[in-house]
């Protein structure tokens, strides 16, 4: 077994040491390292812990895996960590779950079942109701400034907040757009000005661009909350949505849903897009379109730093998703956010590390989102100060940033939130439509009644 001795270390000392540990060598050995880090055995998902304290210290589950893709990532929540620690006498323990099985796997929810959820954990708006109908989501806002409230933008607040009372801080805005290789672009005789701005003229151009081993375009088909979040779009542009305004029907059966249905059917049943990806997912920007195997993949801004990182010489370009006859531009606003266990051994702590880390108006809160998202990722910053002050900095200059912020994130719309059981309706729809050749009026149709029949028995927090 690896050991790792870091007495008296400095976050970036435990950062480097952390970044060095290569996952072939944890998958292979397992690791542990003294009072400071610890790697589970291979036999199960492994995770990284920070040092513990002599008394019981908050746990905080992240899916930020200190490997060369994220090491950015895995500095800054080190940092954050240690910032808190060095000058508060309840102590934060970090721990680090692998992306698949936080996002797709069980963990967090057998953890959560057998009583033993972390103290402060991360979710995103669309497994939102998951916690806070079963009680498990602290609120936050009596630890926060008047004035901090305010800061957050509301389209992005709305889907963490409950009958004025927020439950959830985001750290990130993430808008979904449509990325593309310029070579791909230039072997197929096109430039920016053939942008296609209708799914009609998408159509045609993936057509344009797929040629041989190259799909013309690439959008999500695994089954998970990712996929349904990547959807959602297409399904807001043409005037669709889950549920009435009043989150008591289903308005899932409307045109604008039937057609976005139809539409991500097309690019399969046209053979421009494909069935499977490469890499890690279809959100691993770097592994599709960076290594020519799509010419447009569907991806939200975190990939501009994914390039950045890891194909600095690769040119490419965005632009906004395309829309239906008479639609309307929208956007996605995904992310997430810092939450506090409410049945947690110390929820007050918990919450107050929360607002501390990412909602007050002291500095170093500021520009902790500021660094987040123009530093260590690339993200449209929740809060307007930050978003002010990244601006001033640079953060977003590049055409893509710029883009972003000007163009995209205006149309956005928060993330839905829904209960487990309508996003596997949703869910296993756009994979019948996607996949399977269903009709997508029927699917529309038999989708609203599951969520109608569901929404006749449900008490819980509104559906957004």
């Amino acid at each position: 077994m690896a050991e790792i001795k870091l007495e008296n270390s400095s976050s970036d000392q435990l950062s480097r040491a952390i970044e060095g540990i290569s996952r072939r060598e944890l998958l292979k050995k397992g690791g542990k390292a003294a009072a400071v880090v610890t790697v589970s055995s291979v036999f199960s998902p492994f995770f990284i812990r920070t040092a513990r304290a002599a008394t019981k210290s908050l746990s905080f589950w992240q899916f930020y895996a200190p490997n060369g893709a994220s090491g950015l990532q895995s500095k800054w929540f080190v940092d954050c960590v240690a910032a808190w620690n060095a000058t508060h006498d309840v102590k934060v323990e970090l721990q680090y779950v692998p992306n698949n099985e936080y996002m797709n796997g069980t963990k967090l929810q057998t953890a959560f079942a057998s009583g033993r959820g972390p103290d402060i954990f991360i979710i995103s708006p669309g497994d939102f109701l998951r916690y806070y109908n079963g009680g498990v989501l602290t609120e936050l806002t009596p630890h926060m400034e008047e004035e901090a409230k305010k800061d957050f933008f509301p389209n992005v607040m709305e889907t963490r907040m409950v009958a004025g009372k927020i439950y959830g801080l985001p750290m990130e805005v993430e808008p979904m757009a449509m990325f593309y290789s310029v070579k791909a672009f230039d072997e197929a005789g096109l430039s920016e000005k053939d942008i296609p701005k209708t799914w009609d003229q998408f159509l045609e151009m993936a057509h344009k661009l797929t040629k041989g081993n190259r799909f013309g375009c690439l959008f999500e088909t695994t089954p998970g909350y990712y996929q349904t979040f990547t959807w959602y779009p297409f399904m807001w542009q043409g005037g669709g949505d889950i549920a009435t305004p009043d989150g008591k029907k289903s308005a899932f059966n409307s045109p604008g849903t039937v057609q976005a249905l139809k539409f991500w059917q097309d690019t399969i049943k046209q053979n421009v897009a494909s069935r499977n990806y490469l890499g890690g997912g279809v959100w691993d920007v770097v592994a599709n379109l960076g290594s020519g195997y799509c010419a447009m993949q569907n991806v939200g801004i975190w990939a501009v730093s994914a390039l950045r990182e890891n194909a600095k010489d690769f040119q490419y370009g965005v632009f906004p998703l395309p829309v239906p006859p008479g639609g309307t531009p929208k956007s996605d606003l995904g992310g997430w956010s810092f939450v506090a266990n409410a049945k947690g051994q110390n929820p007050e702590a918990a919450a107050k590390f929360c607002v501390w880390a990412l909602g007050s108006m002291q500095e170093d809160s500021i520009q902790r989102v500021v660094d987040w998202c123009t530093k260590a990722k690339s993200d449209v910053s929740p809060r307007k100060s930050a978003l002010e002050r990244g601006t001033a900095a640079g953060g977003y200059s590049s055409a893509p940033m710029k883009m972003f912020k000007d163009e995209i994130f205006p149309t956005g719309r928060g993330e839905p939130r829904v209960p487990p059981e309508v996003y596997k309706t949703i869910s296993d729809s756009i994979q019948a439509c996607q996949l399977s050749g269903a009709d997508p009026k029927k699917t529309a149709e038999q989708g609203a009644q599951q969520i109608d029949s569901f929404l006749a028995g449900y008490t819980g927090a509104p559906l957004l």
